[in-house]
């Protein structure tokens, strides 16, 4: 009789569900919460005691609409409610602070910022972004002027007074300032010591009018605003400008000024420029003085043009000429009307029929936009002395700023020569 040996019986292994993740890496942690709003990151704390306080160690803090959303609670009550939640971030925050960001449609220039930025200015933040949306302009404190790491800043809605123990942002590359206030010599010494600013934003400031910019890294340059002049100083590595003036030039103006133009001067110090707007009446201002044929030394670098212009301001039309000859390689060139100036200023019918056969401004062009354009004659003159000066010319597209005469403007634009034979005109309805 055979036995039979009994055999343990094996129960399956029960494994403990591991918290996955307590036990995910710390990069991938980090990677998580930096993703999250602040208001997210600060709730990953119920998660597990590993999550607990690992947003305080977060390198960037950005409180904007994501953090408070606005509400309709009264005002005093949702202000009190985002002031608790900032405080209650920095004081709980352990880490380096990299980025600190402070933008929300509601907040005002409350006496807490002043606390904020004391403690911010206390780490080596690298990028500082204020924005003030309501309310009078914060004033900033002298605290945040001694930030020796500040590589990006932008100020919304800001006044400005620079301490005399001011050093400058020795490592600061981009500056963007809106809706600020500065006093004159202030702007200068501010610009002249941030040695490395690489890119420069000015719009609607206040304080100062006189924009002399000396920058010997500063390679993007977008400014809008009202101001006198504007001159450049030791910036040969410029290449990108968007500058927009908002006040109209007096015409008396050019019938005075005599002199060097604005369009040399501007360009004296701009060798690598090759990217350029010319916004609202700032063309206006560019045509002030004796307007050259050609500029001194050429655009060689120029490839992109844009500009807003009266086509029935002579002045206007010639500083346009003297561009036009002066950058050879021009690629691709954009033309706004001004339809808002219906005055004509001493304009001759036949301005662009002057022009020699055998001398073609557009050499290089293969792609123009006309924009906003009523349909005037000289309008149509322009556009028609483009067509037969521009042997590479691939893309025509124009858009009127209204449909009204639209299929007779389109019949006579269609019947104007073409110096390309690749030459192709969009009609783009309004």
């Amino acid at each position: 009789m055979v036995q039979r040996t009994r055999q343990p019986v094996k129960y399956p292994c029960v494994e403990v569900d591991l918290d996955r993740l307590s036990n995910l890496p710390s990069h991938i942690i980090d990677r998580i919460l930096s993703s999250l709003s602040i208001r997210d990151a600060v709730r990953t704390s119920v998660l597990s005691s590993k999550w607990r306080y690992k947003w305080a160690t977060l390198p960037h803090i950005i409180f904007d609409k994501d953090c408070c959303p606005s509400s309709s609670e009264e005002q005093s009550i949702f202000k009190g409610k985002l002031v608790n939640i900032i405080d209650h971030v920095l004081l709980l925050h352990c880490g380096t602070i990299q980025k600190f960001k402070l933008s929300h449609k509601d907040l005002q220039a409350v006496p807490d910022i002043d606390r904020w930025v004391l403690y911010i200015s206390r780490s080596p933040v690298k990028e500082f972004i204020l924005e003030i949306w309501k309310g009078q302009r914060y004033q900033i404190p002298s605290c945040l002027y001694s930030s020796k790491h500040i590589i990006h800043l932008e100020l919304f809605n800001c006044l400005l007074n620079l301490p005399l123990s001011f050093n400058g942002f020795q490592h600061l590359k981009c500056l963007d300032l809106q809706h600020i206030t500065l006093a004159q010599d202030a702007f200068e010494i501010l610009i002249a010591k941030c040695p490395l600013l690489e890119r420069l934003t000015l719009m609607n400031f206040e304080g100062f009018s006189h924009l002399k910019i000396r920058a010997p890294n500063l390679q993007f340059f977008d400014i809008g605003g009202i101001f006198q002049d504007v001159t450049f100083e030791n910036t040969r590595l410029l290449s990108i400008i968007s500058i927009g003036l908002y006040l109209n030039v007096p015409a008396e103006l050019s019938m005075i000024q005599k002199g060097t133009s604005n369009l040399s001067k501007f360009f004296t110090h701009l060798p690598r420029i090759q990217r350029l707007e010319v916004q609202s009446y700032f063309l206006k201002y560019l045509a002030v003085g004796n307007v050259p044929v050609k500029l001194p030394v050429a655009c060689l670098c120029l490839n992109y043009l844009s500009m807003r212009i009266n086509f029935n301001d002579l002045t206007e039309m010639k500083a346009a000429c003297c561009l036009f000859r002066s950058s050879p390689n021009l690629f691709e060139l954009e033309m706004l009307a001004r339809p808002e100036e219906e005055s004509i200023v001493n304009m001759s019918p036949s301005f662009w029929a002057g022009y020699n056969d055998s001398e073609c401004l557009f050499d290089n062009v293969r792609v123009v936009r006309v924009v906003d354009i009523s349909g005037a004659k000289s309008e149509l003159d322009f556009m028609k002395f483009l067509l037969t000066k521009s042997p590479k010319l691939e893309k025509l597209t124009v858009k009127p700023a209204s449909a009204d005469g639209g299929m007779d403007f389109l019949k006579e634009l269609v019947r104007f020569r073409r110096a390309s034979v690749l030459a192709e005109v969009i009609y783009v309805d309004p």
